[in-house]
C-alpha cells in the first residue's frame, strides 16, 4: 500500500491547495504507514516532523485527501473512523484486529452473492465495499 508522496502533494497543488509543511507532514505521516491510521493517530506521527502541526489541519487535509481519491476512509475494529491509502482499480481491505495492520487484495468475483443479497433484500447493489478482519501473520 506504498504511495509517492510527491505525486499527491502535486494532486494537492493542481488542485489549488498550498503546499504547507503541515500537509506535508500529513501525507508523509499517511506514506510511511502500513496501518490504518485515525486523525489523532495522523496527528502525532505527522508531528514529529512538524511539531506545531494542529488537529485541524489534520482533518482538512484528510477531508482534502479523501475528496481527491487518495485516501479512504475505513471503519477501525475500535469502532471509530481511519484512513488509508486508496486501493487502485477495485480492491478490497482486510484489516488485523490486533495489530491494525491494513492490506488491499484482489477479490474474487462476488457477483453471485450481491445478486442473492440483491433478490433477498429486494436491493438493486449499485456498488460495494468489502472489509474483512482477521490476525496477521506476525499476529497469529
Amino acid at each position: 500500500m506504498s504511495i509517492n508522496k510527491d505525486d499527491w502533494l502535486s494532486t494537492l497543488q493542481v488542485d489549488g491547495c498550498r503546499l504547507t509543511s503541515a500537509r506535508r507532514a500529513v501525507v508523509e505521516a499517511l506514506a510511511e504507514s502500513t496501518h490504518a491510521l485515525t486523525p489523532v493517530e495522523v496527528f502525532y506521527a505527522a508531528r514529529s516532523r512538524y511539531p506545531v502541526l494542529g488537529l485541524v489541519s489534520v482533518y482538512r487535509t484528510l477531508e482534502k485527501l479523501e475528496e481527491l481519491g487518495l485516501v479512504q476512509r475505513v471503519h477501525h475494529s475500535k469502532g471509530c473512523q481511519a484512513f488509508l491509502p486508496a486501493g487502485q482499480g477495485h480492491q478490497h481491505l482486510i484489516l488485523c484486529s490486533r495489530c491494525g495492520k491494513a492490506v488491499l487484495f484482489e477479490g474474487e468475483d462476488l457477483a453471485a452473492l450481491f445478486q442473492t443479497v440483491a433478490h433477498q433484500t429486494g436491493f438493486e447493489i449499485k456498488e460495494h465495499w468489502l472489509q474483512l478482519y482477521g490476525l496477521c501473520a506476525d499476529c497469529k
